[in-house]
């Protein structure tokens, strides 16, 4: 499935939630889902800068595309790290970087999303595209 594909796929789920409580609900869902993370991942190198919480993205590269674990101390910032590494998952470096998708438009996630939170999404998309960056090269 494509970036684009999974953003859509996204999209219609979070269209089921037209209460910004419900769409906030669906994102400590997804932090409650989530694999563990391994607590020796938790180190300043996969420390995500610019979120309010502490957040936590590794890549793995297999066969020529990443893969991203995620964690969070906060549910919230666990959810929304969790959502968009999964988009990002499974995808050549070159494609992650040449995606241009906005994510707080997409799944309307500004209306209830606090502005420390809004950075820190877009703190989290950064470091997604500057570690694909680091491997399409």
């Amino acid at each position: 499935m494509s970036i684009q594909e999974k953003v859509e796929e996204y999209k219609k789920t979070l269209a089921l939630f037209p209460n910004p409580q419900e769409k906030y609900q669906y994102l400590i869902e997804q932090a409650k889902k989530s694999e563990d993370f391994p607590t020796e991942l938790r180190i300043d190198e996969f420390k995500v800068n610019g979120c309010q919480s502490q957040v936590w993205l590794v890549p793995e590269e297999k066969e020529n595309k990443l893969y991203f674990k995620s964690d969070s101390d906060a549910l919230i910032a666990k959810g929304l790290v969790t959502l968009i590494a999964s988009i990002y998952s499974d995808e050549a470096p070159k494609d992650i970087v040449n995606s241009e998708i906005d994510i707080m438009e997409e799944f309307e996630l500004g209306v209830i999303l606090s502005p420390a939170r809004r950075n820190g999404a877009f703190s989290m998309l950064k470091t997604i595209k500057e570690l694909s960056q680091k491997l399409a090269n």
